[in-house]
């Protein structure tokens, strides 16, 4: 899985990132498999990773399965599993994804994007 890095940065930080990625890709190197989530403000990072959404990711990457399933396991409200969920994925953590069922209908399936992640915060 893809190395996933959540980190406090500057808009500087990021176009000086971007400059680099694309330099090297010009010049036909290998990218990294690695994806950058990057905040102005650690407090912002805070929001994102807290016990009950840290628990979620957990269980997430565990096993995947419909937000139901994972609400079930965890013992908490569907609806506040669902506001997590929609939370780390728009940061990228999960896949909330549309599944067939074979002959009874769809299911959304949860997948975490990288089996682990890193936590770098600087405050200045």
């Amino acid at each position: 899985m893809t190395k996933l890095s959540i980190k406090t940065g500057t808009k500087d930080d990021f176009f000086k990132r971007g400059r680099r990625l694309a330099k090297a890709a010009d010049r036909g190197e290998q990218l990294a498999d690695e994806r950058i989530i990057s905040f102005e403000d650690p407090a912002d990072v805070m929001r994102l990773i807290t016990v009950s959404k840290l628990a979620l990711f957990r269980s997430v990457k565990e096993m995947p399965g419909s937000i139901s399933e994972i609400s079930l396991r965890l013992q908490r409200d569907r609806s506040a599993v669902k506001r997590d969920l929609d939370e780390l994925e728009r940061a990228g953590l999960v896949t909330i994804a549309d599944k067939v069922l074979p002959g009874h209908g769809r299911m959304k399936e949860v997948r975490a994007t990288a089996s682990r992640f890193s936590l770098q915060a600087e405050i200045v």
